[in-house]
Order: structure tokens, then sequence, then C-alpha cells
């Protein structure tokens, strides 16, 4: 199911904001990424068709998949695979888990499954925010029952100005 690719720009503060559908995981349900200058971040959404029975909560997972080629990181001998999730990689999940769960209807039982990947990072543009973004533009882009979209950004606590990016070092 090969869908038409798009392309939205937009530019918020300073930087310029593409949001990319329809090009790549042309099998996936949705999926869209999410650029900014060189970070790019890829989500694919797909729910389940049938409603998992005796369950009472709704069954949500989200996750973020950190790949070291993206920060121009190749690990060798023993780490050469990526292994198990870092730190930063299960908080990024979390964190665009929190935000996610309540814009659903309260009633939904089907199987949902939200999967983030960092394509590039130039270690500048925060991964976290972009993921949850990048998640919720495939969420609103699917035919999965979703209420709202949503947008996160940062800002920078000691200027009056909006800023997207955090300050990496203080």
């Amino acid at each position: 199911m090969q869908s038409e690719a798009k392309k939205y720009q937009t530019v918020v503060g300073s930087r310029d904001i593409v949001i990319e559908t329809g090009k790549l995981a042309g099998q996936g349900w949705r999926c869209s990424h999410y650029s900014m200058r060189e970070t790019i971040v890829f989500a694919a959404a797909t729910m389940s068709p049938n409603v998992r029975e005796g369950i009472d909560f709704f069954p949500l997972s989200v996750e973020y998949e950190e790949r070291m080629y993206a920060g121009g990181r190749i690990p060798g001998s023993f780490f050469r695979r990526e292994g198990r999730p870092s730190t930063e990689a299960i908080l990024t999940a979390r964190l665009t888990d929190r935000p996610l769960r309540p814009l659903f209807r309260e009633d939904m039982r089907n199987e949902v499954q939200v999967i983030i990947f960092s394509i590039s990072s130039d270690s500048i543009n925060p991964l976290d925010i972009l993921a949850i973004n990048a998640a919720s533009a495939a969420l609103m882009i699917s035919d999965i029952p979703w209420v709202v979209p949503l947008a996160l950004s940062a800002s920078d606590e000691s200027t009056d100005n909006l800023s997207l990016t955090r300050l990496l070092m203080k």
C-alpha cells in the first residue's frame, strides 16, 4: 500500500521543520519522518484490527530505537550490534508514551504500536522532542482513532525568545 509522497514545511523560531510521508516504509500502515536541519527521526504507527478481550487498559506500546550510526558512531568488536536500549532511549520512549496515552479514547482496547528511530543526528537538535512530534504526525495520518495532534517544543529559560534547542552545556 504505497501512498503518495507528501511534504509539509514550516518555520518555528529560526528553524525549518519538515514532515514527510509516503517515502519510507511503503508497506507500513502509516509513517512519517520529521526533520530539523540534519536531525531526522522516523516514526511508524499501527493498530491491531481486533479488540483484545478481557483487559481493562489500553495496550499502547511505544518503542524508541537509538541508532549509533545516526550520530556517526559505528561500534566495533563486541558491541557491533545495537544491543539493549540505553537509559536515554528508554526515557525517550516513556516521554513519548506519557503525552500520547491520554489522547486516545478511554474505551479503546486495540493494540497500538508506535515505533520511532533516529535516522541522523546533528547533536544540536534534541531527538526526544522530534520523536514525540514524529509519533504524533504518524498517528494523525493513520486510521487510528486519535483525538488531537500533539506538538512539543523546548524553550531556553535564560532568554525571552523562543528557542527550540536546549543548551547542551550550561
